[in-house]
């Protein structure tokens, strides 16, 4: 096979920007209220003329990941073979950033090069991402999670939720994690009991109970029939989510805040998840979220990714390299407006893109709207 030459795929630039875009409503979790959805975007060009595009979703500090690629990466960037994803994935993990960002912001700015750099690769091998990987699937299951909000009222709560599964959904998510978890379970009920006895139902805590709130509530969420708890202690509780997965009432869902390999180790090897939330934009890019998805899925865990990137990347992630499970990944449409070709959807399926790339070019219209100044 010729070796591309290195003089082309030499990174001859790197841009980094962010988009202010504003959510259809006001929503509200067990922790923040939103109204924006906030994207930091990174464009590495090769001397040949190939623009990649990374990027990640934030509520806040899209400034500080943007910084930390303008002024810590950018330099020592320019004209490495954009190729070599592994070893500039190397090179700046344990660069001096390594002292202030094993995790968070630093991190996320190496996982939006790492992202980049895996789109050129998929445009020069004129194949989309997820062809690349592997191909693993062909259609790709997706359960809603847009829906559900604190903020809402009981009435628009069930409007809500039924409009999920009129649209097509047979998975479906909520929050809870309010003051007072005997509302919270009051309003899983009523959801519980106005949809289809066939339709699945998450929900979704946002790190907000102590263990022995989510002890006691636990059981009661499982004879409600509730497919999933998420996220029912704080991220890093390795311990207690073990001792809630030993008593068995039911699954526990966690990752969207573990932002490294390391972390999930942890939680694999003390048997505290069931469902593995990995998101590509929280931890350092693909290269590490293929690691992470490969170690979970050889303990038969279930991978079913955070969509801090809107479905674009991961659509191609699952879809390459899933297990034989029926894949499955979130659905999240915040933001889809800012790519030039947002996930194609029918009904709750995802079709998969056929153009090169990892789907995450950013449109010229979304910059000229939204681009923070």
């Amino acid at each position: 096979m010729t070796q591309p030459d290195a003089r082309g795929t030499a990174i001859a630039s790197v841009r980094a920007y962010s988009l202010h875009v504003p959510l259809r409503k006001t929503l509200a979790d067990a922790l923040y209220v939103r109204t924006h959805w906030n994207i930091p975007v990174v464009e590495i060009t090769t001397a040949d003329g190939i623009v990649g595009t990374g990027y990640s979703g934030v509520w806040a500090g899209e400034d500080l990941i943007v910084s930390t690629i303008r002024d810590h990466l950018t330099e020592s960037l320019i004209g490495r073979d954009s190729t070599r994803i592994s070893r500039i994935w190397d090179d700046i993990y344990w660069s001096p950033l390594h002292w202030v960002g094993r995790a968070g912001v630093a991190h996320m700015a190496l996982g939006m090069v790492d992202t980049a750099l895996w789109d050129i690769a998929a445009q020069r091998a004129g194949l989309p991402l997820w062809k690349l990987l592997g191909g693993r699937h062909d259609t790709l299951e997706t359960y809603n999670t847009d829906g559900g909000w604190l903020n809402f009222s009981i009435d628009e709560l069930l409007e809500d939720m039924g409009g999920m599964v009129d649209a097509g959904w047979a998975r479906v998510k909520m929050k809870i994690g309010g003051p007072d978890p005997d509302v919270d379970l009051d309003r899983v009920r009523r959801v519980r009991d106005a949809l289809p006895s066939g339709v699945t139902m998450m929900v979704d805590a946002n790190q907000n109970w102590d263990f022995i709130t989510a002890r006691r509530y636990a059981p009661r969420l499982a004879d409600l029939g509730i497919a999933w708890l998420e996220e029912p202690l704080h991220p890093d509780d390795v311990t207690g989510h073990a001792r809630l997965a030993r008593l068995g009432a039911i699954p526990i869902a966690l990752g969207e805040n573990v932002y490294a390999e390391e972390g999930f180790t942890s939680f694999f090897e003390a048997a505290a998840v069931d469902f593995v939330q990995v998101d590509v934009t929280r931890v350092a890019g693909i290269t590490e979220w293929l690691r992470i998805a490969a170690s979970a899925q050889s303990r038969s865990l279930t991978v079913a990714p955070h969509a801090g990137d809107m479905m674009q990347v991961h659509q191609h992630l699952v879809a390459g390299v899933g297990s034989a499970k029926t894949p499955m990944i979130e659905y999240l449409p915040w933001g889809l407006e800012v790519f030039e070709s947002p996930v194609a959807m029918t009904g709750s399926s995802i079709r998969l893109p056929d153009a090169p790339g990892a789907s995450t070019a950013i449109s010229s219209e979304a910059r000229r709207r939204w681009e923070a100044k």
